[in-house]
């Protein structure tokens, strides 16, 4: 008899209420009270990015999500030392530690673990010391995840960004097909690597309804983060209906 599959959390980002609230100053619509929404909708944590440029969270978004919201929190961070006092100053829930470049639009890549081993060795233990779960944005690839698990790093979130961008062209084009394949089963021998390797494995950015499901049903994933698209489609269906959605996409992928 197969074992019943544990529920894979659902991470919901809302940086980009703020990015909405940064574009006319002021204070709406509020941060909060999209984490008191997501909440409600069904969320199991929040995501929050706080950006050396503070382009979308702010200092206070975080105050305000660590001490008023009861999901556990997920800071997304570079690996510098002002987010790292900032991080042991709030003690969030949990930080996910990302690259980061001023001139990017949104992140572009997982984190290179293997060649920055001695100073995130260090930086995972200052967290870890603290009481905050630290997990490390990474590719699909094997060498980023030896390296995670050197550093001694409990949890990684696997890239999703190439398999996604492969199945829009695929949708929009037809073409890519086999490309779509190769990046699925990157993420799924990632997946079962982490499981080897004994590292909680998540899995983030740029999922949509359309990708959720095949990565969701990819077994070892525990948690999916996923931001920018339930903010877009919320303009259209609404914020806690587009997370009811995306949860019950989740829940069918992983029991079917």
């Amino acid at each position: 008899m197969t074992a019943m599959r544990n529920r894979v959390r659902l991470g919901v980002n809302i940086d980009h209420v703020a990015t909405i609230r940064n574009a006319r100053g002021g204070t709406h619509p509020r941060p909060l009270r999209a984490a008191h929404m997501a909440a409600n909708a069904g969320a199991d944590g929040l995501t929050i990015h706080l950006r050396e440029d503070r382009r979308h969270i702010s200092d206070e978004d975080v105050r305000q999500m660590v001490q008023d919201v009861k999901l556990p929190i997920n800071l997304e961070m570079a690996a510098t030392s002002e987010m790292l006092n900032i991080a042991l100053r709030h003690k969030p829930h949990a930080a996910c530690i990302v690259p980061e470049r001023r001139q990017e639009v949104t992140t572009e890549g997982g984190l290179d673990v293997a060649g920055n081993q001695d100073y995130l060795k260090a930086y995972v233990a200052a967290l870890q010391e603290a009481g905050i779960r630290v997990s490390l944005f990474i590719d699909p690839d094997p060498e980023q995840l030896e390296a995670a698990h050197a550093v001694n790093a409990p949890v990684v979130e696997l890239h999703c960004g190439q398999y996604c961008e492969a199945a829009l062209a695929l949708t929009d084009t037809g073409l890519g097909g086999p490309l779509v394949e190769f990046e699925l089963t990157r993420l799924k021998n990632a997946a079962a690597l982490c499981n080897a390797l004994d590292l909680e494995c998540h899995a983030g950015h740029g999922l949509t309804f359309d990708t959720v499901s095949d990565v969701a049903a990819i077994p070892n994933i525990a948690e999916l983060n996923i931001g920018h698209f339930l903010i877009g489609e919320a303009i259209f269906i609404g914020f806690e209906a587009a997370i009811h959605k995306m949860r019950t996409l989740i829940d069918k992928a992983t029991q079917s």
